[in-house]
Parts: C-alpha cells; structure tokens; sequence
C-alpha cells in the first residue's frame, strides 16, 4: 500500500471539519481570517508500516491545520483548550459518521482538568503580553482579546459544565480591548478577576474529575478496526498474502496465530 500523501489523507479521509479562530468566537471583524481545523482517519493498514502517517497536517489550503483521529482524542482527554474548542465549534463545515460519533463523545472530553490546562496556557500567554509592555509599552492587544475570552471560557466551563465559543454580550467590550481602547491597567485588573472567578468556581464544578477515557478508547478501537477490516475487503481481489488469513482472523477477533 503506498502511503497517500498528506494533502491526500486531509481530502480523503477527514471526517470532522469546522472553523475556528475569530468567526467561531463571534469576534470576527472584516479583517478577520477564516481558521479551519480538522480531524482525519489515516487507515488502519498505515499504522503496520514502519513509517507511520502524520500526527498533524498543516494546509492544504491556508489557515488549515488537522490532526489524525488519535493524536486528537489524547490531546483531547488531556483538556487542551485549542482541541477541546474545536470540538464545540458552532461552524461546522463537514463531519461523516465517524465525526458524528466523534462529536458525540464531546461530554466524555469534558473533566475539571481544564482547570489547570485552560490556566496553564493563560500564563503563557500573560507573560508574552507583559513581555510586551516592558517593551514596547503596550501590549498585543489582539493577543489580549483573546486571552480575556479564554479565561472566560474557561470560568463559565467550570461554572456550567458546557463550553461555549460565542462570546455573547462580550464581544463590543472584548473587540475595545482590540483596538486599544481599554487601558491596560484595567485589562489586567479583567483577566485577574477572570482568573480568580474559575478557581473559585472550579471547586465546585459540575465536571467530573477525570474524562471517560474508556468510552474514548472503545471509539478509537471500533474505528480502527472497521477501518482495517475495510482495508482487507478491498485485497479480496489481489493475490491472497500468507499472512492474510492470520491478519483477518486477530481484526474479525478469531485470534488467528503464526505457527
């Protein structure tokens, strides 16, 4: 089988597309790019090569990046905030069965874990924007927008157990932080407050400590092996390998073995 290029894997096999960035946040200005990010399923039969297929594809087009089905469902267990964002966006752009399946397992994501990641990731990027003052005297403010808005996000997941994108009534005070309209001052005096509001909240929130990682499992294994077993549907046709008959018999669970 020769391994498909990877622009081939991200047309091919995708199975869950959406856009992010801005548009998805509702902060989108006329300026704004479009962010689309997506899930593909490299087949099974890659994965018994030596060479294994990208955990992650940047394009083909611009603004693109997408993840193989696992390395998105680890990422995802772990609570980071860009995957656990992408799997709530309200644009969604193409999604088969497998991505609806995928879709479905959202709550199973979901765990009091984002507590540390979401604010692991704020201060990072808090230290960039003081960086910047010491600087230059000013902030990214564009980097401060959506600071605020993670930590928002991040308070109300804690607070509610659901992660919502849309910024709602925020946007026209978030896109000021924008443009430079609020002093920074008062920005940090925001995101400070943000902060202390989901650890106050995260003690008591209705999360569950740990994702479902079993749940997540038995839909990458079930994946995994429709996937090979379609693969070995389609050597039906090709001369039979010694070994096909043993494959076949470990994907269909007959616990074929080599003697």
């Amino acid at each position: 089988m020769t391994p498909p290029a990877p622009e081939d894997l991200v047309r091919d096999h995708t199975v869950y597309s959406c856009v992010m960035g801005s548009r998805a946040f509702g902060l989108a200005t006329d300026g704004s790019d479009t962010d689309r990010r997506g899930v593909f399923l490299a087949p099974t039969a890659l994965q018994w090569r030596f060479a294994k297929p990208p955990t992650h594809i940047e394009g083909p087009a611009e603004e693109q990046f997408s993840w193989e089905l696992e390395r998105f469902c680890e990422l995802a267990l772990r609570a980071n905030p860009n995957i656990l964002e992408c799997l709530h966006s309200p644009l969604v752009e193409y999604v088969d069965d497998t991505g609806r399946e995928l879709l479905s397992l959202r709550r199973a994501f979901l765990s009091r874990r984002a507590h540390q990641t979401f604010v692991r990731y704020a201060v990072g990027q808090r230290k960039k924007l003081d960086a910047d003052v010491r600087r230059h005297g000013a902030p990214r403010w564009k980097h401060a927008m959506h600071l605020l808005r993670l930590l928002m996000s991040c308070r109300d997941l804690l607070r509610t157990g659901e992660l919502v994108l849309d910024v709602g009534d925020a946007r026209e005070r978030l896109l000021a932080v924008r443009r430079g309209e609020v002093p920074w001052p008062e920005a940090e005096a925001w995101m400070a407050r943000l902060a202390a509001e989901a650890d106050e909240v995260a003690v008591r929130s209705p999360l569950p400590a740990e994702p479902d990682h079993r749940a997540v499992e038995d839909f990458l294994y079930r994946t995994r092996r429709a996937s090979a077993l379609q693969a070995l549907q389609g050597l039906e046709t090709l001369q039979a390998h010694p070994y096909d008959e043993v494959v076949e018999g470990v994907v269909r669970g007959g616990g074929g073995r080599v003697r």
